[in-house]
């Protein structure tokens, strides 16, 4: 009998990435796409997984009480792998409440149900529940920043300094309760910036590589110098894969790819790239596009993960330095655009 796992945010940019790679490791599970399709859920990014028998894509909100209790009732979940979240700082800048309610109200509603279906009472799991999972994927964000030494670890102070980052941290102490409350087996994943295919183009890569092509603007906040440690999309889903199946009941795991840049080496390599693989017609670079921009509010300096907990205790390494992974990602793109 296959094991029915809930994903949340499916169709986004991380989860997008996650669900093909799921569904063609573990085809003994039953994977339950759950996507609001907001502006950053498109179907098309899980068009792969379509017709395979082991998937099932269901639009809705992860506040939806009644269709979460359903989910769960019909499909008798044995496992989250919460990825669904409003995460673009910007927007939390100027319309908070939305954060608020599905960062922390979605991931409440989700825990919630799961609780009910999973224990009889606290510390007292049901029969047939005991490897129920609910893994919760946050962000880095929620350390607030850096100077221009020292790493985040698993036990930095949180320190959030976005009504973003504020939401994923009041995520991550509710996931943290009903462990420490009721006994639930949760893992928590803390990561630092992604890239990669599939990501809306409002984030800074994809956003360059679109105006770029399109020879607009290059927009980079102040003098471009905010510091942020690359992920590459697949290294961070293999990572999350570990954790569900091996990560310790409990405990929060970072994961980073040992890649700081600051902004404008980013937007340069980018531009570099493109003079590379789709030279402008006037021959010009792409980096004269480049336009500096007022800085962001509360726009922290640096992050950087410390890695080494996951690394020692389950053996992840990313695969993907900075320069290959980018190089990937751009030509991604180029298909994408067309160019």
């Amino acid at each position: 009998m296959s094991k029915s796992i809930l994903v949340t945010g499916g169709a986004g940019f991380i989860g997008s990435n996650f669900v093909p790679y799921f569904c063609k490791k573990y085809a003994d599970y039953h994977v339950i796409n759950l996507d609001k399709l907001t502006y950053a859920g498109d179907l098309s990014n899980v068009k792969e997984c379509e017709h395979d028998a082991n998937y099932t894509f269901v639009q809705g909100d992860i506040c939806d009480e009644k269709l979460i209790e359903d989910l769960f009732t019909r499909y008798e979940i044995r496992g989250v792998i919460h990825f669904a979240a409003e995460s673009h700082v910007d927007n939390s800048i100027k319309g908070p409440k939305v954060f608020m309610e599905t960062n922390l109200m979605g991931t409440f509603t989700l825990i919630e149900t799961a609780r009910r279906h999973w224990m009889d009472a606290p510390g007292k799991v049901k029969p047939g529940y005991e490897e129920a999972r609910f893994h919760h994927i946050s962000t880095d964000e929620v350390y607030g920043t850096l100077g221009e030494s020292g790493y985040f670890s698993e036990t930095t102070p949180y320190a959030p300094n976005s009504p973003y980052s504020s939401s994923k941290a009041g995520s991550d102490f509710i996931v943290r309760a009903y462990h420490h409350t009721y006994g639930m087996n949760v893992t928590t994943s803390n990561c630092s910036n992604n890239y990669g295919p599939k990501q809306n183009h409002e984030k800074l890569i994809p956003h360059i590589i679109e105006n770029a092509l399109n020879l607009k603007p290059l927009p980079v906040y102040g003098k471009g110098l905010n510091v942020r440690d690359w992920l590459y999309v697949l290294d961070h889903c293999k990572a999350i894969d570990l954790i569900f199946h091996k990560g310790k009941a409990g405990e929060t795991y970072n994961i980073g790819g040992h890649n700081e840049r600051n902004n404008i080496t980013i937007v340069n390599t980018i531009c570099s790239i493109l003079d590379e693989k789709s030279p402008r017609k006037d021959g010009k670079s792409y980096s004269e596009l480049i336009t500096f921009v007022q800085d962001r509010a509360g726009h922290d300096l640096r992050y950087a993960i410390d890695p080494t907990k996951i690394v020692n205790e389950l053996g992840w390494k990313a695969d993907e330095t900075f320069d290959t992974g980018i190089i990937k990602t751009v030509e991604w793109y180029l298909n994408k655009f067309k160019f």
